[in-house]
C-alpha cells in the first residue's frame, strides 16, 4: 500500500507525495474550488480529494506513470469513470 503525503504549496497547487514500495514520487497538482464541488460531496476539502484521486489512479497504474504536473480533471480524460467513481469514495 501507497503512503500517500499532500502540502498545500501554494492554492490552487498541491505537491503531494507517493512512497510505494521503497520508491518516491512528487506531483505538482492543480485542483480548484470548481474541482472540489464538481467531483466531491459538499464538505470535502481539496486535499481529501486529491488522496482519494491517487488512491484511484494507484488502483490502476504505478506512481511512477502518474503524470508529474496536472490538473485534477485531467484524471477524466484517461479514465472516463472517474467522476462516478471518486464521488462513490468520498
Amino acid at each position: 500500500m501507497a503512503n500517500i503525503s499532500i502540502d498545500a504549496t501554494k492554492a490552487p497547487i498541491y505537491r503531494v507525495t507517493v512512497e510505494e514500495r521503497g520508491r518516491t514520487t512528487t506531483h505538482m497538482v492543480t485542483t480548484t474550488a470548481q474541482d472540489v464541488a464538481r467531483y466531491a460531496p459538499p464538505g470535502t476539502s481539496p486535499e481529501r480529494l486529491i488522496e482519494a484521486s491517487f488512491e484511484f489512479l494507484l488502483e490502476r497504474e504505478p506512481a511512477s506513470s502518474i503524470l508529474s504536473t496536472f490538473a485534477l480533471p485531467v484524471i477524466e480524460r484517461y479514465f472516463p469513470e472517474y467522476p462516478a467513481e471518486i464521488r462513490k469514495r468520498l
